[in-house]
């Protein structure tokens, strides 16, 4: 029996949300492991009740670095008192004086791109970059107090390894169908029907909140040119957040997309669906016929997998990531050329024989990324490290 504590304070949206909500059922599945998980109070509302799961709530400051602030000062105690073994930090910040050994999950992409640096600064959003030059100092730092860092790609911990010079290992994360297709209610009644009315068009998809590094302009501008290189076609790209700064999570300003759209005059084509509870994305996955990523950077990228588990052939900009991820269930463009995207939507969309062969392709490789794998990866890992309980009690005392 191992025993270990997860600082999950951080997830608060996207890949980190996704990750607790996936791992945490697993974990309790195991008998030869007990957990403790700390969570946010609003997030602690979406658990139940687990087998070996113990859940703490904090009511800490709001903000990475005053949440940081407060983690160093009062997690100790929490671990301790929890009889942990292992600490795993899922947020990217480690414990600086963790009282176990302490492995690092390490997701963001954005401190090591050169990239988002250089389009934050580009946008005059300089609070922005100056944000990320003090959490990406963090977060390297970060990877030399812990004992193991993880990434959940090979290509991500290539970077992060070569970022820092520490030795990170690569476990992916998982993915399992039946759990994001259980639920049957149907979609709000408002989002069917925009999904119905683009029936008879090219539907295109992508899956993400707004921010900078998914690189939605460069989709954006390829929208007109595609429906230019397929002339009498439709087109509806649906996108699952509106383009308002207040609507997504994170402080990136939405209102030049927006104008972007309205330049482009896509507004009839660029669909804005909201906030869809994950629970519900199954559905809006299998009403689209293809799915698309600009993004310039990414560790992972969950919706990859969760689009080819539901038959959707993949258009993904070219990064070693997307390339790991999809393998040959994807195609892969410049991912700042429009040019080059709509390129290679129309290839799909006029070739029923390379769609077909992306699709199957793509169940394929969904099938290959399990949560189940995933946590005996991370189990194994952490017991490794784990300090016999004699060493513990020596030197707390």
């Amino acid at each position: 029996m191992i025993r270990l504590f997860i600082n999950g304070l951080a997830a608060s949206a996207g890949g980190g949300l996704t990750y607790l909500r996936n791992a945490v059922p697993h974990l309790a599945r195991r008998a030869d492991v007990e957990t403790t998980v700390l969570l946010g109070t609003d997030l602690r509302k979406e658990f139940g009740e687990f087998q070996n799961i113990s859940f703490l709530d904090f009511q800490g400051a709001n903000g990475a670095f005053r949440r940081f602030s407060c983690e160093q000062t009062d997690l100790p105690g929490l671990v301790r008192d929890s009889g942990a073994q292992v600490l795993i930090s899922a947020g990217n910040f480690a414990l600086w004086r963790s009282p176990v050994p302490q492995i690092l999950l390490s997701r963001n992409s954005l401190y090591t791109s050169g990239d988002f640096m250089r389009d934050v600064r580009a946008r005059g959003d300089y609070a922005m970059w100056a944000d990320t030059l003090a959490k990406g100092w963090v977060a390297r730092r970060s990877i030399y107090r812990a004992n193991v860092t993880v990434a959940p790609s090979a290509a991500f911990a290539a970077e992060l390894s070569q970022w820092s010079g520490r030795k990170v290992v690569a476990i992916h994360h998982g993915f399992d169908p039946d759990a994001f297709t259980n639920d049957a209610t149907p979609l709000p009644s408002q989002t069917a029907a925009l999904l119905k009315d683009g029936e008879n068009a090219l539907r295109l998809l992508f899956v993400s909140h707004y921010n900078y590094y998914r690189n939605f302009e460069t989709l954006f501008r390829a929208i007109p040119l595609l429906k230019k290189r397929l002339q009498v076609k439709q087109v509806k790209l649906y996108l699952t957040c509106q383009l308002k700064s207040l609507s997504n999570p994170g402080t990136y300003r939405a209102e030049s997309a927006a104008a972007l759209v309205k330049e482009l005059r896509a507004n009839n084509e660029i669909v804005e669906l909201g906030s869809i509870p994950y629970r519900s994305l199954h559905h809006v996955y299998r009403a689209c016929q293809i799915y698309v990523t600009p993004a310039y950077a990414e560790s992972f990228a969950h919706p990859l997998i969760e689009a080819m588990s539901s038959g959707l052939p993949v258009v993904a900009s070219d990064l070693p990531v997307h390339r790991e991820i999809c393998a040959d269930a994807g195609i892969y463009f410049d991912k700042f050329s429009p040019e080059a995207l709509a390129d290679r939507i129309a290839q799909v969309q006029e070739s029923p024989g390379l769609a077909e062969r992306l699709s199957h392709s793509g169940l394929r490789r969904a099938s290959a990324f399990s949560w189940s794998d995933h946590v005996t990866r991370l189990v194994t890992l952490a017991k490794t490290i784990v300090v016999p309980e004699s060493k513990v009690a020596e030197s707390v005392g």
